[in-house]
């Protein structure tokens, strides 16, 4: 098989993993691309092919880290339509389905199709400038409009498939995916959401109002924020790892990306036993 393996080139438990997830595969025979940098950093010593250069032949990828390091990952892949087989070496490693003590025994049964596939919707997130698009993001988790640290609260218009909603007074506005409803969403006070459920949650953060509710909305729905403040220190974050200042007169558009993210798991995976579990023991 076409194996890539990825990995948090900033863990030193994810670099020395992914030197012996290597070796160990091809001593069974399989061709291993990796990232130009990882070999770099590791100083791998193993004959591997690199990953920039082959995504359309990878079977599988393998990804080492926690659910950032995933995030990250999942945005290239999906283009590829990849499927990932997350490796938990976090805290949390919501989104990964092996913890680090569980690879060896675990990676016979990925190799021989004993997996599901679990498939995650994606946020297409574009900044629109009066009839343009300026910027362009792809998200599995969300899209948060918030103000910054020593800026008052803003005021976010919302309109849905053209048709306004409401004004938010807050400091921000989160739209999640149902693979989100568990990360930031959550924590601001919104629904767990099941991700075979194709819908989009918009939850406000701290608004100044009584019209603090999350809403839930069709998976078809075209979202459009403006935003409406004094001052300028208003930023776009996409998955918390890309960031975006946005100026005066721009507007955010959410809808759902034509890509899926492909998640291997193994057959008995419970959605619901993972959220007890990391949700109760995870931390």
């Amino acid at each position: 098989m076409n194996i890539g393996v990825v990995a948090n080139l900033k863990k030193e438990e994810a670099l020395d993993s992914c030197y012996n997830i290597c070796r160990w595969l091809l001593k069974r025979n399989h061709v291993v691309y990796i990232e130009r940098e990882m070999q770099e950093t590791v100083r791998c010593d193993l004959t591997v092919r690199y990953i920039e250069e082959a995504f359309t032949e990878l079977d599988f990828c393998i990804v080492l880290g926690g659910d950032g390091t995933l995030l990250n990952a999942a945005k290239k892949l999906a283009l590829k339509s990849v499927p990932i087989l997350g490796i938990n070496l976090g805290n949390l490693g919501f989104l990964t389905e092996i913890e680090a003590e569980d690879i060896f025994a675990a990676l016979p049964g990925f190799i021989e199709s004993r997996y599901v596939i679990d498939e995650r919707m994606m946020l297409k997130v574009e900044v629109k400038e009066e009839d343009r698009i300026v910027k362009e993001f792809l998200a599995l988790n969300d899209a948060v409009i918030a103000k910054g640290p020593f800026s008052r609260l803003v005021k976010l218009s919302t309109y849905v498939d053209g048709r306004f909603v409401a004004v938010y007074p807050a400091d921000g506005l989160i739209v999640s995916t149902p693979t989100g409803s568990t990360a930031y969403s959550l924590a601001a006070g919104g629904p767990v959401v099941h991700p075979n459920i194709k819908v989009l949650v918009m939850t406000p953060i701290c608004p100044h109002s009584f019209y603090d509710r999350s809403m839930v909305l069709d998976s078809t729905s075209k979202i459009r924020i403006a935003v409406h403040t004094g001052h300028h220190d208003v930023t776009l974050t996409v998955d918390g790892q890309e960031g975006y200042q946005l100026q005066k007169g721009q507007e955010v558009l959410v809808s759902v990306a034509d890509f899926v993210v492909k998640l291997m798991r193994q057959p008995r995976w419970d959605f619901f036993g993972t959220l007890r579990t990391k949700l109760t023991e995870g931390y």
